[in-house]
């Protein structure tokens, strides 16, 4: 499993990257919004998460129908070469994704919830697809079986000829709220996971290593002292 950083902080990319195991980025309006991006900085942000990634990064689209998709989806790829276009799973959305994966740019689809959307965004050409885990969760229903039932059915099919330059579909887990999230991702099989960085945090602690390093240093002291 690969993990992408859900945010738009340029220093949570950075101290990320810094692990060793960041594999791209993933944005959304709400996360620039966070963060207090204006409209005027927005490509130069893009530009520079793209330096401190090597892999792709998903800028996404804030329009609703397939022209201004497509135009938007130019003009994102053209501010880095691992730029990927995001755009939401809706007809509009699958008429630009096919225009752009014809025009050999990337488009990771989002909002995605079920297997027949998730089948329609790959047979469109998207490259990504993203399922997301919470917001289902959020109302009760299971995130995770659906996100389990979407990389069950992409793995069915090879959809390589779909894609930018025949590359399989690869599915981000996305909607991220806990390392059992990450876990279960994993044990299915999901080729992605896009965490926000506090998550990513938690991933990497556990009770037991702590308990372990304290032991250690508190013997070492010891000896240190002997």
């Amino acid at each position: 499993m690969k993990f992408f950083l859900d945010t738009a902080d340029l220093r949570e990319i950075e101290e990320a990257a810094s692990w060793g195991a960041l594999a791209g980025v993933t944005t959304n309006p709400s996360l620039y919004a966070r963060i207090g991006g204006r409209l005027s900085g927005f490509p130069d942000h893009i530009k520079r998460i793209c330096e401190l990634v090597d892999g792709p990064v998903s800028a996404e689209s804030v329009s609703l129908t397939r022209a201004d998709i497509i135009r938007d989806g130019r003009e994102l790829a053209a501010l880095a070469e691992n730029v990927v276009v995001k755009i939401p799973t809706m007809v509009e959305g699958l008429a630009a994704t096919r225009v752009l994966a014809n025009e050999g740019i990337a488009v990771n689809m989002t909002l995605c919830f079920t297997v027949p959307q998730a089948i329609l965004a790959a047979r469109a050409g998207a490259r990504y697809i993203s399922p997301f885990v919470g917001r289902f969760d959020d109302i009760s229903e299971d995130g995770l079986g659906q996100l389990e039932d979407i990389v069950t059915a992409i793995g069915n099919y090879d959809f390589s000829q779909d894609t930018v330059k025949g590359e399989q579909v690869e599915v981000i887990a996305a909607s991220i709220r806990s390392a059992n999230h990450v876990a279960q991702a994993a044990l299915m099989g999901a080729d992605i996971a896009t965490v926000p960085f506090d998550v990513l945090k938690k991933m990497v602690s556990h009770p037991l290593t702590e308990r372990g390093l304290d032991a250690f240093m508190k013997d070492w002291e010891k000896v240190q002292n002997a």
